[in-house]
């Protein structure tokens, strides 16, 4: 794809990381970010994040932060925001996009859960409103789910797809604009029936996490839940469900547990304790742990 430029807003972790993906393909990238001292460390978190991943540093000179929104869009053929996950501040600043971005500019929202229809909505730019949701870590993880709103147009998703997959991501087009998309409407259903299984005492929070990671997890990367139940035969999958299937969690809110450990101060890795006790080390390894899996993913050619 030519090289054209590109709008983040929002410097944080999940803004940095798009940046550089942008980047890294040879796009220059403006990203708008209002907070001084975030702002200050953009630049060399993107060139930093490109070595940690064996792409060029240089990269990184593609890369302008700025407090000016305005000028953060005004030459942008491609606007993302990564600003916290709150309606009314998405709101507006895509209402601020419509005054100063480019008639022509797609604006991407990479909201996590969010319809894209409720940040859109009496928008005159909603044919050009897009959701992508980029999966943490944005360097690492393929994944961009590109949801269509109601108002979006299919031209809006055909160029934002082959955008994405340009840069090396894996586009995913979600054709119904609802809460969660497609892939952490999956990931929260496991974590429903994970979470109960432990309020239930079926099991203990290390005995899930290992039966996870020791079976299906293994082959989840080659493997999906569809492929799977077409492999095995839709008949057992039937006869199987007959069985399971009632057996499964019902909640249709958080499960208490969650609430009383909140209340006992075990908020996971930032108190030190969630469903298991995290002391400094663990948790350095196990972002270690993860951030190398990915690496070694993205090298064997499955990024």
């Amino acid at each position: 794809m030519t090289r054209q430029s590109i709008a983040v807003l929002g410097g944080g972790l999940m803004g940095a990381g798009i940046a550089q993906v942008f980047a890294a393909a040879g796009h220059p990238v403006s990203v708008y970010e209002p907070f001084a001292e975030v702002r200050a460390t953009v630049v060399e978190r993107v060139r930093e994040g490109l070595s940690q991943v064996g792409d060029h540093p240089g990269a990184a000179d593609l890369v302008m932060a700025t407090d000016d929104l305005a000028e953060a869009v005004a030459a942008a053929a491609f606007v993302t925001e990564a600003v916290p996950e709150k309606l009314e501040l998405k709101r507006a600043i895509f209402a601020r996009l419509v005054e100063h971005a480019r008639p022509d500019a797609i604006l991407a929202s990479n909201s996590s859960v969010m319809p894209i229809g409720s940040i859109a909505t009496g928008l005159p730019t909603a044919h050009r409103i897009v959701g992508t949701h980029w999966w943490n870590p944005a360097v690492l993880i393929p994944l961009v789910e590109v949801i269509q709103g109601a108002e979006t147009s299919d031209e809006t998703v055909a160029i934002t797809m082959d955008l994405l997959a340009s840069v090396g991501k894996k586009p995913a087009h979600v054709k119904k604009d609802v809460a969660g998309f497609v892939a952490n409407r999956l990931q929260h259903a496991l974590w429903r029936e994970a979470i109960a299984m432990v309020a239930d005492g079926i099991c203990d929070a290390r005995t899930v996490d290992d039966c996870v990671k020791n079976s299906f997890g293994l082959r989840l990367a080659v493997l999906g839940p569809l492929e799977n139940a077409d492999l095995v035969g839709l008949d057992l999958t039937r006869d199987i469900h007959r069985t399971i299937i009632p057996e499964l969690n019902r909640d249709s809110g958080p499960n208490p547990l969650l609430d009383t450990l909140i209340e006992d101060g075990r908020l996971g890795f930032k108190s030190g304790a969630g469903f298991q006790v995290w002391s400094e080390a663990d948790q350095a390894a196990l972002r270690a742990r993860l951030v190398n899996h990915l690496v070694a993913a993205r090298k064997g050619g499955r990024a």
